[in-house]
């Protein structure tokens, strides 16, 4: 089976980067980021959410809120889907630089908690100066760079420690910091505890 075979469930396998897609987030901020930052930590946590919701179990996730206003959301899910091509290429889920099918262009969208619809994790990465995508499965350890949802390394392995689950460092320098006062509130994802640390 190529990949151009796989099936697609959120996101499109046979895309790496749709930059016309990032361009078009960039282009209106305001629709894709309503509320800035905090929007964009919600569109993350959003995906350990339906990690722990598709096991059937209730998850954990940390959101850490570092002093140059980065944030890093790391979850102890099953890591994001990673495939081996035709060719034994490891290939990701590319759910930083392409569309999430199921909502990006679904005018019924559901609402995260602060009240704006989800449109998917592009969004967060295409309006990232910088972002690190770190992923450990069973079947293997990664991390990758990206600069406004476009990859700028391959997949780089790291060595496995035994667990599996996501960590998302990212820096939009565009948006005002956030407090912990300014997302606690918000943090009410219904199969997640949520930890939130100022770093």
């Amino acid at each position: 089976m190529t990949r151009a075979d796989w099936v697609n469930t959120t996101h499109d396998w046979a895309e790496s980067v749709d930059r016309e897609h990032l361009a078009r987030i960039r282009g209106d901020v305001e629709r894709y980021a309503p509320g800035g930052l905090l929007h964009l930590v919600l569109e993350v946590v959003a995906y350990p959410d339906d990690e722990a919701e598709s096991s059937g179990r209730r998850g954990a996730c940390k959101v850490t809120l570092h002093a140059d206003g980065s944030i890093t959301v790391a979850d102890d899910g099953r890591g994001t889907d990673t495939r081996v091509d035709e060719h034994g290429r490891p290939i990701k889920k590319p759910v930083m630089a392409t569309q999430d099918l199921r909502f990006f262009e679904d005018p019924a969208a559901p609402l995260l908690p602060d009240g704006h619809p989800r449109r998917g994790m592009s969004v967060v990465a295409a309006l990232s100066d910088r972002l690190t995508h770190s992923n450990r499965r069973l079947n293997g350890s990664w991390t990758q760079h990206y600069e406004y949802g476009v990859p700028v390394t391959d997949l780089d392995p790291v060595d496995s420690d035994g667990t599996t689950g996501t960590s998302v460092h990212f820096q939009a320098l565009a948006f005002a910091p956030l407090t912990p006062a300014d997302l606690r509130p918000h943090l009410t994802f219904p199969h997640l505890d949520i930890t939130l640390i100022e770093s």
